[in-house]
């Protein structure tokens, strides 16, 4: 048995609130000096629990024997397979998995949700002295170590921001932040050398809302002129993407595997392309998380918060006047038609491409023959 988004929506919107004014606010206590039990909570999507796994290992590489408990939701669990750092991860959408992280005893909770209720409500009725959050709304009434957070900041650094309280500051940038399982490397391989071609680039065609979305017929042309240069394109996704990513590579100008990997195979995926072209979405952190580069386009969502920094990407947003329009996640219905998004042209797209990869030296030869899907 396993809740639905939608309830769990609905709760944190109307009981949420309530919970967060009317249940009594935790005694302040200095942080304990060693840390041997910890639960992070992180509800929400695919990139956000990519994006805390540096504060995790940071955490952990402070206080080196800390057994670590992870309640994330039965979407973005898979991540934390990723992580260098062995955790035990539990979901709060499963009633039993719940059940289980809030009868454990803590030395210390990190809430690394944003603006929601239902985490932080959680996390006071676990057995902790210490909890620990972001400050945005009426949700610092639970926490005993409130941090403050700002739409400006990249995520990896307001995440990084929540180990202020127990003295820890923020490590150098890490490279790379994830670990793919043998497993998973071994699974796709097959799929990518019966095709015979090794010049690869990812495209990830979805994204949460539909305002974010590039367009089917967009990657499509993108794809085209992509083969014509001498890659294969590899649409990754999960069944959502299935259907776009058959046009988007009809005609043997790349492979669908769209619905057909878990999140492992799909890092394992992008760690084996030279590229990913993607909207703003959990699958362009995943690139960063593997060190790879990348082309992102943006227009509702927040650039100064979930854009990659450094020269191994390429941000295309045409920074309109109503954009950014999204808010801690919420993004109001557009009255035009996402054209921040429409308007990031394809030939444009394909030069950041090119230009990405001819500053590292990863321009191919052409493939000989068409793929046979």
């Amino acid at each position: 048995m396993a809740f639905r988004m939608s309830l769990l929506k609905t709760i944190d919107a109307i009981i949420g609130p309530v919970m967060a004014s009317i249940l009594p606010s935790p005694r302040a206590v200095a942080p304990p000096e060693t840390i041997g039990s910890l639960l992070i909570i992180r509800p929400g999507g695919i990139g956000d629990a990519i994006l805390v796994l540096p504060m995790l290992q940071a955490v952990v590489e402070r206080y080196q024997t800390v057994a670590v408990t992870v309640l994330a939701e039965r979407r973005n669990s898979a991540v934390f397979v990723l992580s260098p750092v062995a955790c035990r991860v539990l979901r709060y959408d499963t009633p039993a998995e719940l059940i289980t992280a809030m009868q454990g005893e803590y030395d210390c909770i990190i809430d690394t949700e944003q603006s929601h209720y239902l985490s932080v409500v959680i996390a006071r009725f676990c057995r902790s002295a210490i909890t620990i959050g972001f400050d945005t709304n009426q949700r610092r009434r639970l926490l005993t170590h409130p941090v403050p957070y700002s739409q400006d900041d990249y995520e990896v650094d307001s995440f990084l921001n929540l180990l202020s309280p127990l003295g820890i500051e923020s490590p150098p940038a890490l490279a790379r932040f994830v670990t793919i399982p043998p497993a998973a490397s071994e699974k796709v391989a097959p799929k990518l050398e019966e095709n015979g071609c090794n010049n690869l680039i990812s495209i990830f065609p979805g994204a949460s809302i539909a305002e974010r979305k590039w367009g089917t017929l967009r990657f499509r042309e993108l794809a085209c002129k992509l083969h014509q240069a001498g890659f294969v394109t590899i649409v990754i996704g999960g069944a959502a993407e299935r259907e776009s990513g058959d046009q988007i590579v009809a005609g043997g100008v790349g492979i669908n595997l769209a619905g057909t990997t878990s999140v492992a195979e799909t890092a394992a995926l992008v760690d084996a392309s030279q590229l990913l072209i993607t909207a703003d979405s959990g699958m362009l952190h995943l690139a960063v998380a593997l060190d790879k580069p990348s082309v992102s386009l943006f227009g509702p969502g927040r650039q100064k918060k979930w854009a990659p920094r450094g020269d191994r990407h390429v941000v295309l947003n045409k920074e309109l006047p109503c954009s950014p329009c999204t808010t801690f996640g919420d993004t109001p219905a557009c009255r035009d038609a996402a054209r921040c998004m429409r308007e990031i042209g394809v030939d444009e797209t394909f030069n950041a491409v090119m230009m990405l990869l001819n500053s590292s030296g990863a321009m191919p030869g052409l493939c000989s023959e068409k793929m046979e899907l």
